[in-house]
């Protein structure tokens, strides 16, 4: 990878990482449906005139936008308004990819590598280690939203992989066309007219600029940038550099917003990023320890 094209990735991965700092900040003026509703709105106007709709039964497109791009961040803009710290928040929702494999294997009939299961096994004490301290900075509910939020990931990656070579930025951007009416529909049954009519009449500068951040350059840019990568490198070169993400969200959390962690958390979130490593790195490393176990005989 090329020195420019390493500082491209780099600067998505910051966006993403510092996309939970900027929600918890959006979070302080604008209920968590509402967010969901304006995000989404920025996400597709006018970026929908530039992008042709991607080739894929509508049923599908809808189901994307109901699981990747709503349930998601439904629960998540939910767990932390309900307490969930901003960078324990980065590395929970990780649980995806264990999530895609479990749910892969169930309804693709797609084999799971041992690689897979111990890095899933690892990860899952890191997840239990983390929610069995919830008194220390993370209500207990708010972990399991952001658990059903990254199970909605998991599900729209299954959608993502029946559809292989649709335009990923177009799929983001038409599947963007379905959650703002039902995150607005959301925030009119739980906050109420009045609460949306407030946070829309006294909206600040500071929940202005975190909208912008949250859906042109964690949403634009970000997934922009990451196309373009993917398109040019392997994604075998491209996505474990995702896992700098909770890096950057737990660092960034620290430093702007002070927040602290117990000890028994952070090993959990130390365990879950080793078992994304495993789950990563884990086939490529057993291949090659195999020749030089069969060369030391």
């Amino acid at each position: 990878m090329s020195l420019k094209d390493f500082a491209l990735a780099l600067v998505v991965i910051v966006a993403w990482g510092l996309n939970f700092v900027v929600s918890k900040i959006s979070l302080e003026g604008v209920p968590p449906m509402l967010l969901g509703a304006l995000r989404f709105a920025l996400v597709v106007f006018p970026a929908i005139f530039f992008f042709r709709r991607p080739q894929i039964p509508w049923r599908w497109l809808i189901a994307y936008g109901l699981t990747i791009s709503m349930g998601q961040f439904a629960f998540v803009f939910e767990s932390i308004k309900q307490g969930m710290p901003a960078g324990l928040a980065s590395v929970v929702l990780q649980a995806q990819a264990f999530f895609t494999l479990i749910l892969a294997s169930l309804l693709l009939k797609e084999k799971m590598t041992p690689a897979g299961l111990t890095g899933l096994l690892i990860a899952a004490g890191g997840l239990l280690l983390i929610s069995v301290q919830g008194a220390h900075g993370a209500p207990l509910n708010a972990i399991l939203l952001t658990l059903l939020g990254a199970l909605c990931w998991a599900l729209g990656n299954l959608i993502t992989r029946r559809f292989r070579g649709v335009n990923p930025m177009a799929l983001v951007i038409w599947g963007g066309l379905v959650p703002p009416v039902p995150f607005f529909a959301l925030s009119w049954f739980i906050d109420g007219p009045d609460v949306i009519a407030a946070s829309l009449q006294h909206i600040t500068l500071t929940s202005v600029l975190s909208i912008i951040y949250l859906s042109f350059v964690a949403t634009h840019l970000g997934f922009g940038l990451w196309s373009r990568l993917l398109a040019v490198y392997p994604a075998g070169k491209v996505a474990p550099l995702s896992l700098l993400v909770p890096v950057v969200g737990l660092s960034a959390s620290v430093c702007l917003l002070d927040e602290h962690l117990s000890t028994s958390q952070w090993c959990g979130c130390a365990l879950v990023m080793a078992g994304l490593v495993v789950n990563v790195f884990g086939s490529r490393l057993a291949r090659a320890v195999r020749p030089q176990r069969a060369s030391a005989r």
